[in-house]
C-alpha cells in the first residue's frame, strides 16, 4: 500500500507520535510519501528522518497514491483534501492538533488506531463539498470547500451587504460582518461559532448563517444541498474576503458567486469504534454536569 503523510510543522512534542506512525508503516512493508509541503515545513528538524522517503509534489499527479494520512489538527485536515481534491483519495486524520472534529484519531489511540485500520476495521465517510462558481478567475482549480465558504469584510468600520439567493430566488439581504455557507462537515467550526446548528454528515443540506448580524432576528438557515445558492455584495468601491476552508481571495463588489454541491466528495476514514456523537459528547464537554 501506498500511502502519503502530509503535516505542517511538527512540534518536539507531536513529532515522536510521526516516526511511530511511519516505523508502523514500515514494519508492514507499506511504501510511505511525504508531501513537498510537509518536508519544507520540518527540513531543519527532522532533515535525516524525511531523508529516507521520497518526496511527493502536491502540483503533481498523485494517482500511485492509495491514502493520505494527515498528520496535525483538522486545519490539516481540511488542507489535505484541498490537496486530494476530485482524486477523492481516502484521508485518515490523525489529530496532533487540539480540536479534532475531523481529525479523530487521538495521539494516544494511534496504534490501536493503526491495527484496525489495517486490518480493514473502518469504513469510508463520503463528505459532501462546496463548489464555488464566480465571473471571475478566484482560486483556480481548489474552487471547492470541505467546510464552509465565507464573504467576510476586510476592516473594522463598517458592515457588508450582502443579497442571497436560492435557486434564482431571493431569500434575504444580510447586513453583517459576513455571510457563510456551510457543509454538514462545516456545522461543527465556523458555523457552529456564530449560532448555527449542529447538522449530521450524513444530511443531504448546507446551513446559511450570518456573522454578526445586524438584525437580531436574522437566524442560521438549512437548505437542501441541491439548491444553487448565489450572492451579490453592496459596497461600491469596497473590498472583501472570500475564503474557502483556510484559502481566502480580497475581492469587490463586482464578483458574483454561486455555490453549489460538487461533483466529488471528500473520502474520510472512520476507524471501528468510532463516533460522531462521541466527538460531540468529549469536544463540547455534553453531559458535563453532576446529574448525569
Amino acid at each position: 500500500m501506498r500511502i502519503a503523510l502530509h503535516g505542517r510543522r511538527f512540534s518536539k512534542e507531536s513529532f515522536p507520535y510521526v516516526q511511530t506512525i511511519a516505523k508502523k508503516l514500515l514494519n508492514l512493508g507499506h511504501e510511505i510519501y511525504i508531501t513537498d509541503v510537509c518536508a519544507k515545513e520540518n527540513q531543519s528538524e527532522t532533515k535525516d528522518f524525511l531523508a529516507a522517503y521520497p518526496q511527493i509534489s502536491i502540483l503533481e499527479n498523485l494517482d500511485p497514491i492509495d491514502f493520505f494520512f494527515s498528520l496535525g489538527g483538522d486545519g490539516t485536515l481540511l488542507e489535505t483534501v484541498s490537496l486530494v481534491g476530485p482524486l477523492e483519495i481516502p484521508i485518515l486524520g490523525i489529530n496532533l492538533g487540539t480540536m479534532g472534529f475531523l481529525a479523530t484519531t487521538a495521539k494516544n489511540d494511534i496504534e490501536s488506531a493503526l491495527n484496525l485500520f489495517f486490518d480493514s476495521q473502518y469504513e469510508l465517510e463520503e463528505r459532501s463539498l462546496l463548489h464555488l462558481k464566480s465571473n471571475t478567475q478566484l482560486f483556480k482549480d481548489q474552487n471547492f470547500a470541505l467546510n464552509e465558504v465565507a464573504i467576510l469584510k476586510r476592516d473594522t468600520s463598517s458592515m457588508i451587504i450582502v443579497r442571497c439567493y436560492i435557486d434564482g430566488e431571493f431569500v434575504n439581504t444580510y447586513w453583517a460582518d459576513g455571510l457563510m455557507v456551510s457543509t454538514p462537515t462545516g456545522s461543527t467550526g465556523y458555523s457552529l461559532s456564530c449560532g448555527g446548528p449542529l447538522v449530521l454528515s450524513q444530511s443531504a443540506s448546507f446551513i446559511i448563517t450570518p456573522v454578526s448580524p445586524h438584525n437580531l432576528n436574522v437566524r442560521p438557515l438549512v437548505v437542501s444541498d441541491n439548491s444553487e445558492i448565489s450572492f451579490e455584495i453592496e459596497g461600491k468601491g469596497r473590498s472583501f474576503l472570500i475564503s474557502l476552508d483556510s484559502r481566502s481571495h480580497t475581492v469587490n463588489s463586482t464578483v458574483k458567486i454561486s455555490l453549489t454541491k460538487a461533483s466529488f466528495s471528500a473520502k474520510l476514514v472512520k476507524i471501528s469504534g468510532s463516533s460522531f456523537f462521541d466527538t460531540l459528547r468529549n469536544k463540547l464537554n455534553w453531559g458535563q454536569d453532576v446529574r448525569n
